[in-house]
């Protein structure tokens, strides 16, 4: 891998209990070019990645509950990550979680994932970007720590 190949990957977190969702959203993200750094099932794994963890993917309901909000708080607003939710509830969301970026509601097709993504890791960059058309986004997500 080049150099600036490796500038521009980016440390991907999957947070889901589902296993062979999770496996598939590994592996569109590995086929991106980014890094999967990990697949948590509940919040003590999802924490334990997130030195390492510059976007995440949350579902809400985990192996250890609705734990996926609490999850995708600590991540943004205590580590700088990213976070962008994925779940088939997004209603539980209300309007958000300050930090995060949005909800995309599942089930998703591959192409809605590489989108969403891609949007993720553009926020992340700080750069410009255009939301895909099923992302919910969040009114607060430029108090990440820089003006969006």
């Amino acid at each position: 891998m080049t150099k600036r190949a490796e500038v521009m990957t980016c440390n991907i977190l999957i947070v889901e209990d589902e296993i062979f969702v999770a496996a598939e959203i590994e592996h569109v993200i590995a086929e991106m070019g980014h890094k999967p750094v990990g697949i948590a099932a509940d919040q003590r794994t999802a924490l334990g990645y997130a030195g390492d963890t510059d976007v995440a993917l949350v579902d809400l309901n985990l192996q250890d509950g609705p734990t996926g909000l609490s999850i995708g708080r600590i991540l943004a607003q205590t580590h700088g990550v990213t976070v962008l939710f994925m779940t088939a509830n997004p209603s539980q969301l209300g309007g958000g979680i300050p930090g995060t970026l949005g909800v995309l509601p599942k089930p998703v097709t591959d192409r809605e994932l590489k989108q969403a993504v891609e949007y993720a890791v553009a926020r992340h960059r700080d750069a410009e970007a255009t939301p895909p058309r099923r992302l919910q986004l969040f009114n607060w997500s430029s108090l990440r720590g820089n003006p969006a």
